[in-house]
């Protein structure tokens, strides 16, 4: 009988686009399936994706990803995908058509919050988004620093008790 190796089967995780949530007033979400090849898959398995720098556009009544980083599969042998391609998101025609008249609004962007799997395929969380200003990041930055040092201050006031 075949030794198990010491490393389980994990559950793969959700790729998050944290700078999005920073960056954008999130309205709404969407999930979408996204068009990929098997050594993309592999990668996005192992958690070698990045949203940072990527957006969605309707192009041609299409929804597109750009902009998304996947890195190769090093256990591809020929035949590597690029790292940076336009990636095709799948979803019904009728949403697309809500997303985008929603992103021809003044402000508003598409904008990929999360990549993870949902019973065995990729899936990409789409946020309709209106960009933050500075006076905003800040406050909401020093909320978040009140908030903590609260939570702060009641742990240590139980551990006295």
């Amino acid at each position: 009988m075949a030794k198990q190796s010491a490393k389980k089967n994990e559950a793969p995780r959700s790729i998050q686009n944290r700078r999005a949530r920073y960056d954008y007033a999130i309205s709404e979400s969407h999930e979408a399936g996204i068009a990929l090849v098997g050594s993309e898959v592999k990668s996005v398995y192992q958690g070698r994706a990045h949203l940072t720098d990527a957006f969605c556009r309707v192009v041609d009544g299409e929804l597109f990803l750009f902009n998304a980083d996947i890195e190769p599969y090093e256990k591809a042998s020929v035949f590597q995908h690029d790292r940076r391609r336009d990636r095709k998101l799948l979803m019904h025609r009728k949403d697309i058509n809500v997303l985008e008249r929603k992103a021809l609004e003044k402000g508003f962007t598409l904008v990929p919050l999360a990549m993870y799997f949902k019973h065995g395929r990729v899936k990409v969380e789409v946020g309709i988004g209106r960009g933050k200003a500075a006076y905003d990041k800040r406050d909401k930055i020093a909320q978040d620093d009140a908030r903590r040092e609260i939570q702060q201050e009641i742990r240590s006031a139980q551990r006295q008790v």
